[in-house]
């Protein structure tokens, strides 16, 4: 250990070392359940610690209060997967990002709806809730619209670059209130190809357009 950590630095890492990654994936996952399918106000560390097995004095220990236990989880079940799509076209980037969010919908909608209100009053809560699940996506995409323009496919100056990844997030959330169903695989293909390629300039009939 350096000789530079601070004691409380010393004291975090002795105190978090008793729980193996895998056991502290098993507690974020009974806590996101949880949110889903409660609200965050509805969420207690006893709940946790009864859904997961573990002592109510073990999530004390380790993360302190229900807010820093959630931002925890948060932060500890990243996925990233729109970052690794890249197919060599901006058409087919846009569906895959579309069904790698509509297979997730059923997840990450309830989550983020769960929260919204709650990470409104919480600072701590809104960061993370936008860092774990919103700006990696948002990040992903731009960079997907940003290849389709260094390639040729979509005009530089192409007002409608500036929204994709807003339309994208924005229907996955919207789609719920709307109609009372989620922004599944089918829908977002569907959505992408009426709406967000005509904007774009891309033709959805041509292969690999």
């Amino acid at each position: 250990m350096s000789s530079l950590e601070t004691e409380p630095e010393q004291a975090t890492a002795s105190r978090r070392s008793k729980i193996t990654p895998e056991r502290e994936q098993e507690l974020f996952t009974a806590v996101l359940d949880t949110l889903r399918e409660s609200g965050y106000e509805s969420l207690t560390m006893e709940g946790v610690a009864s859904r997961s097995r573990c002592g109510k004095s073990t999530l004390y220990r380790q993360w302190g209060s229900k807010p820093e236990l959630v931002v925890a989880a948060l932060h500890g079940t990243r996925r990233g997967l729109l970052g690794r799509i890249d197919t060599g076209t901006l058409a087919d980037d846009l569906r895959e990002a579309a069904r790698a969010i509509g297979e997730g919908s059923g997840r990450d909608t309830p989550l983020m709806l769960a929260l919204s209100h709650a990470a409104l009053q919480s600072p701590e809560l809104l960061c993370a809730l936008r860092e774990s699940l919103i700006l990696p996506e948002l990040a992903a995409i731009d960079a997907m619209v940003a290849r389709g323009v260094e390639r040729g496919e979509v005009a530089a100056d192409n007002p409608a670059t500036e929204f994709v990844a807003t339309q994208l997030v924005g229907v996955m959330r919207a789609r719920p209130l709307l109609e009372c169903a989620y922004a599944d695989e089918t829908f977002l293909v569907r959505f992408v190809e009426g709406a967000v390629f005509p904007a774009l300039g891309l033709d959805a009939r041509a292969p690999g357009s």
